[in-house]
């Protein structure tokens, strides 16, 4: 008999990757038309805290826990380096690149995740067994993909001369700007890289509030709440003309539906079941799922943005995706490995008299 509630993390992660595929796209869609990138991540801050607050007063009040300094400090951080800072540097890197190779930087994530938990204590390597050695092979993968994706763009390797007839002289114009762009790519490359270390780091924060204060919709709640106004302050502080209220309204209905899906779906509904499968599975579990994005991406990426893809994202993503399920199985295989003596104890334990 099939145990559906031990694939829910596993179909909860799948729907959410699905749904911040959209987030990317839509997001990428509103930057060009020259919306700030720091608009959308306090509106859509704003839109998770108006959407969740009422659903945590009613489904959690009865068995919602006191909040205590310690509790909001680490949501206070967990909103400065999960929410702020990731989705204003990866707004910023997807405006200089595209939506398909930000994605293929979001791989990292499960590296990230896995290297930073080392000094943490919540994960372990033990080089002597297989399980060990294939931790470490995995994560040097990564970091060579990594490298890749951010040193090496390379030719493309879709023909854009398919597209309509207005694009047939967009090789000349790649020329003519070929070292702006390059220029344009690497820095947004770096603010890619950057923004998944901090979204790593956010997984294993999240990992230690959800083990204090168990509370989904109202811890994603508060940090929404907290997220909304760093925005606005980093906002005042980054930029000189934010101030220009001409700059926070969203004219055409591309980006207030952007807007609204990516706060009630990609800040709101899915930060709570992201939060949810931390707190079931752990922190490495649930940045696993994060390589279906660039795979979700990629599948309606031509039909929207007509963008293309390079040699460099295709060599950079498939060395991290490897390298990820190198890892992944590595750790499968010291969990089994845990188990089996677990079990040889227990067993030795029974038979002594």
């Amino acid at each position: 008999m099939v145990n559906y509630r031990e694939w829910m993390p596993t179909v909860a992660m799948v729907a959410i990757n699905l749904a911040f595929a959209g987030v990317n796209v839509l997001l990428k869609l509103t930057l060009d038309k020259g919306v700030h990138n720091l608009v959308v991540v306090t509106y859509r801050q704003l839109i998770s805290c108006v959407l969740l607050t009422p659903i945590a007063f009613f489904w959690e009040r009865k068995s919602r826990l006191e909040l205590t300094a310690g509790i909001i400090c680490h949501l206070f951080f967990s909103a400065l380096i999960g929410v702020t800072f990731t989705q204003y540097l990866f707004l910023l890197g997807l405006q200089y690149t595209s939506a398909t190779y930000s994605c293929a930087f979001i791989n990292m994530v499960p590296v990230n995740t896995f290297l930073l938990a080392l000094p943490f204590g919540l994960e372990k390597v033990n080089i002597r067994s297989k399980g060990g050695r294939a931790k470490i092979l995995g994560a040097l993968i990564c970091i060579g993909g990594a490298l890749s994706l951010t040193l090496y763009k390379g030719m493309p390797l879709t023909n854009q001369h398919s597209h309509a007839t207005a694009d047939q002289n967009e090789d000349h114009d790649y020329m003519r700007r070929s070292a702006k762009d390059k220029e344009k790519w690497a820095v947004g490359s770096l603010l890619l890289a950057a923004g998944c270390l901090l979204w790593a780091s956010w997984f294993l924060i999240q990992a230690k509030i959800g083990k204090s204060y168990p509370f989904q919709y109202s811890s994603t709640a508060i940090l929404s709440f907290f997220g909304a106004i760093q925005s606005a302050i980093l906002s005042l502080v980054t930029e000189r003309n934010i101030m220009n209220m001409s700059m926070w309204v969203l004219k055409g209905k591309l980006e207030i539906l952007s807007v609204l899906y990516a706060g009630a779906i990609g800040s709101g509904l899915c930060y709570v079941g992201m939060s949810w499968c931390v707190k079931q599975k752990g922190p490495l579990f649930t940045a696993a799922f994060t390589p279906l994005i660039q795979i979700f991406v990629a599948m309606f990426d031509f039909s929207t943005l007509n963008e293309q893809i390079y040699l460099g994202s295709v060599v950079g993503s498939v060395l991290v995706i490897v390298g990820m399920y190198v890892l992944l199985w590595g750790k499968s295989n010291d969990a089994k490995e845990t188990v089996m003596k677990q079990t040889q104890a227990a067993e030795e334990g029974a038979d002594v008299p």
